[in-house]
């Protein structure tokens, strides 16, 4: 591909995401429209007052027309007048439609992070993605509003200014136009130049994010394992790295603005030379001229914003295309069509391959990496499993470090797709079943319990707010041994939790996890570790609340606590994503296998993801 094909994409590219940002614009086609008549009076008063130049000296100053003298002051108050209104009229008009775009644009990103697969959040950083709904939606929604503003506004006063200026010399006007050529290849060699700098700068925006982010989150290890000074230098090194990028944009509009000036000045120094040479002393009065000198002088504003305006423009292509390719990535996979009920009858791991690779497609993977090469493979977690579990039945799993022991239990609502294989729920495939109905049937505890800076009502609530009452929010409590701890707090059920239930000790989250678990009242419970990070008396209270749980539920439990799981109906042993052993606690003890020697080694695994 040659340089100008590569130059030609890029501006195509350009082109299409500009076009699909101001999609963005047409629900709000008739404010834009009075937005344009606005702009187009604010034009039309700019070119009146250069007009009015000639009557007031001709017919001020050398006629000295009474009527003229009268009229022509009036008339200037009502110009600025009636450019006040305008300006106001179009300047707010575009601020709402910009902010509009910004709230859809956000919206959009938002609903399409809630759909995004799994696999999309384990390869991208938060902090860019936290980067991209505040900063970038924002930049897109100035290329769309007062870009527009500007673009609009200015080429017609451009417009309007040098027609007045051809009506009063059309010979002076060529002399100004030789340089529209020259500022017009100025504007396109910097805009490759913006749009690039542009993309560095978001890029960065989304590190600093990620930096101040981990910072937050994890201020405790910081100030336990003194990493102030590492965390103050990382950071200190990202935001270096922005304000670089956004100097060198700087750098670029700065140089840019004086040099069309000073090409424009060259224009009005040619033109006053040849006005005051004497060749057009007898074609064109004082007022004309004069009324011809504020038009091109006026015309300076518009032509410096038109020119500036490009690395606006530039920084909102740059980050739109950031953001379309975002809202371009496929959303989970949802093409069930039949209702999973609550009679779960057995589920089935046919010969199931999974890869963490395996099911990304291509235009994900260049979503993911940003080119076109592909991603390397990874090798299989889980290799050709088999197993099936009949109703109520309680399974756990266990195997070292990297057996796939969550994947496993992570395939089931579809959190990841099968590389190769099938899972089936009563023998239907989990993936004919709508994915609504599908994980509607599932309750899910795990150790990295999620909780939202809300009360505690809206928490074990969650995803059923409104379909519930507060009793049945109190069962529930009870039910996970959580009451005893909620009603000692001040507002008891409607208390603040923090951020993340920060508020509350590991044992008080897990069994608010619990809670949820209750309420949601699924016949598949899911157990990822859920006593893992507990001390003795916390993991009793939380036991008793799963226990209860487990009960007429089909259960899967991922575990390195082995004595949690010495009742399970079956255990299932993993190693390199193969099951070796499956049996009773028992049996598998008397099997002298690998879960014998894991039990007789360890009284609990190391802490692992599986």
């Amino acid at each position: 591909m040659t340089t100008s094909d590569t130059v030609q994409g890029e501006r195509v590219s350009g082109l299409t995401t500009y076009r699909r940002l101001l999609s963005y614009v047409k629900p709000h086609n008739r404010l834009f429209a009075v937005a344009i008549v606005c702009m187009v009076i604010a034009a039309a008063t700019e070119v009146t007052f250069a007009w009015l130049m000639k009557p007031l000296l001709d017919g001020s100053f050398v006629e000295q027309d009474r009527a003229t003298i009268i009229w022509v002051p009036l008339a200037i108050v009502l110009i600025f007048v009636v450019r006040g209104v305008s300006s106001f009229g179009s300047s707010y008009s575009m601020s709402w439609i910009g902010w509009e775009v910004v709230k859809s644009l956000r919206n959009d990103v938002f609903k399409k992070y809630l759909t995004l697969p799994s696999r999309y959040y384990d390869e991208n950083s938060s902090g860019e993605m936290i980067s991209r709904i505040t900063f970038n939606c924002q930049e897109v929604a100035l290329a769309a509003s007062a870009t527009l503003t500007m673009m609009i506004r200015d080429t017609l006063t451009a417009i309007g200014l040098l027609a007045l200026m051809f009506y009063q010399s059309w010979q002076l006007s060529l002399c100004f136009l030789v340089i529209g050529p020259i500022i017009g290849t100025l504007v396109a060699l910097v805009s490759r130049k913006f749009r690039a700098i542009s993309k560095n700068i978001q890029h960065s925006m989304g590190d600093v994010t990620h930096v101040v982010q981990e910072a937050i989150d994890g201020n405790r290890v910081v100030k336990m394992f003194d990493g102030h000074s590492h965390e103050a230098d990382l950071f200190e090194s990202v935001n270096e790295r922005n304000r670089w990028f956004n100097m060198r944009e700087a750098f670029v509009r700065a140089s840019n603005v004086p040099t069309v000036q000073f090409l424009v000045a060259i224009a009005l120094a040619v033109i006053v030379f040849i006005a005051t040479s004497g060749q057009f002393t007898d074609r064109i009065s004082v007022g004309e001229f004069m009324s011809f000198v504020t038009a091109m002088l006026m015309l300076f504003s518009p032509m410096r914003r038109l020119t500036t305006i490009n690395s606006y423009l530039q920084r909102g292509i740059a980050a739109g295309e950031g953001l379309f390719a975002l809202l371009d990535i496929d959303s989970e996979r949802d093409n069930g069509k039949r209702t999973l009920s609550k009679d779960i009858k057995s589920i089935t791991y046919d010969n199931v391959v999974f890869s963490y690779s395996g099911d990304m497609s291509e235009s994900e993977s260049r979503a993911s990496t940003g080119s076109d090469v592909e991603v390397e493979r990874k090798p299989p977690v889980i290799n050709g499993l088999s197993l099936e579990i009949a109703a109520g039945e309680t399974v756990a799993f266990v195997g070292e470090s990297g057996s796939g022991k969550t994947s496993i239990i992570n395939l089931l609502p579809r959190l990841y797709e099968v590389t190769d294989g099938s899972i089936l729920i009563n023998n239907t495939s989990i993936q004919d079943y709508t994915m609504q109905s599908l994980r509607a049937n599932i309750a899910y505890v795990s150790q990295d319990v999620s909780l939202f800076n809300d009360t505690v009502a809206n928490n074990i609530a969650y995803g059923s707010l409104g379909q519930v009452t507060k009793s049945d929010i109190e069962k529930a409590a009870r039910l996970a041994q959580a009451e005893s701890f909620i009603l000692r707090m001040s507002e008891q059920y409607d208390t603040m939790i923090g951020e993340d239930g920060v508020l509350l000790s590991g044992g008080q989250r897990q069994r608010l996890a619990i809670a949820r678990a209750f309420l949601k009242n699924a016949p598949i419970l899911i157990l990822d570790e859920a006593t893992s990070a507990l001390d003795n008396e916390s993991e009793r209270k939380v036991q008793q609340g799963l226990e209860r749980l487990k009960q007429g539920r089909t259960t899967l439990i991922v575990a390195h606590r082995l004595s949690t799981i010495e009742t399970a109906d079956r255990i299932v042993v993993l190693n390199k994503g193969s099951i070796v052993e499956q049996g009773t606690h028992t049996e598998l003890i008397t099997q002298q296998g690998h879960y014998a020697r894991m039990h007789m080694m360890l009284d609990e695994l190391q802490p692992h993801t599986g």
